[in-house]
């Protein structure tokens, strides 16, 4: 890397903001020997953009020696931020390469078959003739051989040992504030009926009798990959598979590989990996890993040569460094100030009370007609409500329903959230979203949304074992940390531009709690909205008045399918509270569930915060941006 090429390689005709200022920082990080430099830029900063200009300094193809690593990786977790590179103009030169499940197939009669689904994906030996036009394979022969290849870090990760995608000289990780979750959640094995091919050929043990569970699990691990291997190798044998044989090899072939790494892992006395075991009242197993710095050596650290890593909110370097596997001494963090006027991103104070589960009952109705009294402040503006949770987010839908605003509501499930979220963006009604886990990715600038709610303080669920395990462990500034980097990256949503302008309202008192536990970790910036804010003066409680900017009549209580054109009813959640707060493993309703480091079990300990999903994968903190 030629850290002196850096500024030069900047993409736009000029700079605006910190641009310039920050490029000189982050070249002379490099300068100094340092192989991480962290990047810690808010929003409207052109993240970007600065990472465009960071890989310009990369080794080219014409002036390395053969062994030698070139060009550069882009990855993001993020699906809609690869979206939002390859429509940009200024980042023309990124070959952008997805997984094979985004392309279909363009054989005859097999137009609407994902590539990972088709002919040759299903049938052994299989010569495509026109392979060489391939969407997926061409994509990838272009990334491959490009000086940037960019894709999700999903992707990324499960290329890892690749021929095609071996080592480059510079990795950009945009997004980076989560990475040690990411690769949590992707390293985590999920064994249920659903997922596991052979599930009726395996004897499931009861780990709630185990003296030790995770070591019990480690020895079902050992059968289950020999189960798993022996029906791989039927499948195998066969000259053409349909298109449900290829997806039951394929899901026996991953299981095989992320049981043997767990073995592996979990047997090595080396290793620094914690396990943590769950078991739901179905059997269904979960195996999840704590700080798993030995993976991502493989899939991140061992592909670069020099990185940088872009984020509004890493907050701590040290505790970053160390949830990762990085050495703080070979870490540079370059801080970039925000630009964005204090009077264009105002905090407003209006709780009504603590939105823990014990509270919820009285506290809920409270921020219904407080949202009714701000549909009635901004009677024709959008608005978003970060629910934290489907169980919250019905009940909100309910009792605006039952106050009559339902036509000004829109709500979403997990089947149609993308679809109704596009649909709130498109439309020019003042529509209140009733959103769950929206928190990031979200671009919503200008008038797609002027005011949002944070109706609750965004803690991770204790019942999770990871969480459980941390917090037994006293990492309870880590708990407040990943809370507030979850309403530093909230407050980002409806402010994208310093000429931008949106409010944010704080509903839950918790919130108030959080920012003084979590003060030391806050970013100046952050920091100055939080001391500036204050309550405002709102109108009385009046539904007809949150009603003034829509021409409907108010409709009945929300009710399942979204709001189209023409319609005054909200989607809405049909899952009840109960379901919503049956987390993996360890739900109210009695799953068992247990707990280990390195073959020591443990009490669980801890009182659940809040109970916000139905599996493990689906109710991780990153899995709605999470992608392939």
């Amino acid at each position: 890397m030629d850290p002196d090429r850096i500024p030069a390689a900047f993409p736009a005709p000029s700079f605006r903001g910190n641009q310039e200022a920050a490029l000189a920082r982050i070249r002379d990080a490099f300068a100094a020997g340092n192989d991480v430099v962290l990047v810690r830029a808010p929003t409207g900063s052109g993240k970007s953009l600065l990472a465009r200009a960071v890989m310009g300094g990369a080794r080219s193809a014409d002036e390395a020696e053969p062994s030698q690593a070139t060009g550069a990786y882009y990855t993001t977790p993020q699906v809609s931020q690869l979206d939002d590179v390859a429509e940009d103009d200024l980042l023309s030169d990124f070959d952008v390469v997805r997984g094979k499940s985004n392309y279909t197939c363009l054989l005859d009669g097999e137009e609407s078959t994902p590539v990972d689904r088709a002919p040759c994906a299903r049938n052994s030996g299989y010569d495509c003739s026109i392979q060489h036009r391939c969407p997926y394979f061409s994509d990838r022969a272009i990334a491959a051989s490009g000086p940037i290849a960019a894709m999700t870090l999903a992707y990324f990760m499960q290329t890892a040992g690749s021929e095609l995608f071996r080592k480059r000289d510079v990795v950009v990780i945009d997004e980076a504030h989560g990475l040690a979750e990411w690769a949590e959640m992707y390293a985590t094995i999920d064994l249920s009926p659903a997922r596991v091919p052979v599930w009726d050929d395996v004897g499931v043990p009861d780990l709630s009798t185990a003296d030790d569970a995770v070591e019990r699990t480690a020895r079902f691990a050992e059968t289950l990959a020999g189960v798993c291997e022996r029906a791989k190798d039927d499948l195998l044998a066969a000259a053409e598979l349909t298109a449900e044989d290829a997806a039951r090899r394929d899901r026996l072939q991953e299981l095989i590989s992320s049981l043997g790494w767990f073995v592996e892992d979990y047997r090595d006395p080396d290793s620094p990996t914690t396990w943590v075991v769950d078991q739901a009242g179905d059997g269904a197993i979960s195996i999840k890993p704590l700080d798993p710095e030995r993976y991502l050596h493989h899939t991140v650290w061992d592909r670069g040569n020099r990185f940088a890593l872009f984020s509004a909110t890493i907050l701590n370097k040290a505790a970053f460094c160390r949830s990762v596997g990085l050495d703080p001494d070979r870490v540079a963090l370059v801080d970039v100030p925000h630009t964005f006027p204090l009077e264009h991103r105002p905090l407003y104070d209006v709780t009504q009370g603590k939105m823990t589960y014990e509270h919820r009952d009285e506290t809920v109705p409270k921020i219904a007609r407080l949202l009714v009294r701000l549909m009635g402040h901004h009677p024709d503006e959008k608005g978003l409500v970060h629910c934290h949770s489907y169980g919250i987010q019905e009940r909100l839908a309910d009792r605006l329903g039952e106050f009559g605003v339902g036509a000004r509501v829109r709500s979403h499930d997990r089947e149609d959230r993308d679809a109704q979220l596009e649909a709130w963006k498109a439309t020019d009604d003042p529509e209140l979203f009733l959103s769950v886990k929206m928190e990031e990715a979200l671009d919503l600038n200008g008038d797609l949304c002027r005011w949002q709610v944070l109706c609750k303080a965004p803690y991770l669920n204790t019942n999770d074992s990871r969480v459980a395990q941390r917090l037994e462990d006293g990492q309870w500034a880590w708990y407040h940390r990943t809370a507030l980097r979850t309403v530093i990256q909230a407050c980002g949503r409806v402010v994208r531009a310093p000429d931008d302008h949106g409010v944010t309202y704080l509903a839950d008192s918790s919130l108030l709690d959080l920012f003084d536990r979590a003060r030391a970790d806050m970013p100046d910036w952050f920091a100055e909205a939080v001391d500036a804010r204050s309550s405002p003066s709102l109108p009385a409680f009046d539904p007809e008045a949150a009603l003034a900017g829509v021409d409907a009549d108010p409709g009945p209580t929300p009710t399942t399918g979204g709001r189209g054109s023409g319609s005054r009813s909200s989607n809405r959640s049909t899952r009840s509270e109960s379901v919503s707060s049956s987390a993996s493993g360890a739900s109210r309703s009695g799953g068992s569930t247990q707990s280990s480091s390195r073959g020591e079990q443990s009490g669980r300990g801890g009182g659940s915060d809040d109970a916000t999903g139905d599996s493990d994968r689906s109710n991780h903190p990153l899995s709605d941006v999470w992608g392939e």
